[in-house]
């Protein structure tokens, strides 16, 4: 069994000081542990139906979209303001110093699709809170919150509490 945990990088006082980012090229890099880690975040949903896969800009897509074909679903983007060409559902978040914006397709989710939501890293949890939102503006159900990794010291379950949350690596 490969250590995932092994293929992920950190990288002190990244983007600021004080903030120990985990870089996860090495793993991307890897197809072999590539395959183990798409193969463990499938396992975390078990035998759930799954239409859509929503993955948060930007590394969201890079484990979404594999999720998505594994699991014959579609993929849905979720994406800064500006970035969607097609009319957008957009909702607003705070964040630590300042607001930002999600956006996503209105005729990316139709009422009562399950859907799987991912994102490569659970920290503070308002950018996934916000996009669940999102998603259930539309009607969508959400079968998970699925994470590569979890930030457990910055509490974002919190924010998740009403959903199922689950991460493959905890730090």
């Amino acid at each position: 069994m490969i250590n995932i945990e092994s293929y992920i990088r950190e990288i002190p006082d990244f983007p600021k000081v004080g903030v120990s980012f985990k870089d996860i090229t090495p793993l991307l890099q890897d197809p072999e542990a590539l395959r183990e880690t798409v193969s463990r975040l499938i396992e975390m949903i078990g035998d759930e139906k799954i239409d859509k896969v929503v993955g948060i800009e930007s590394r969201g897509f890079l484990f979404g979209t594999l999720l998505a074909e594994r699991l014959n679903a579609g993929f849905v983007p979720v994406r800064k303001p500006g970035k969607l060409p097609y009319k957008t559902h957009a909702e607003v978040y705070e964040l630590e110093y300042g607001k930002d914006t999600l956006e996503i397709h209105q005729d990316a989710i139709k009422k009562g699709e399950r859907v799987l939501l991912h994102d490569d890293v659970l920290a503070t949890g308002g950018t996934a809170r916000t996009a669940c939102n999102l998603i259930e503006k539309m009607g969508g159900k959400i079968v998970q919150c699925n994470f590569l990794t979890e930030l457990s010291v910055l509490n974002g379950r919190k924010r998740l509490k009403n959903y199922d949350v689950e991460s493959l690596l905890i730090y």
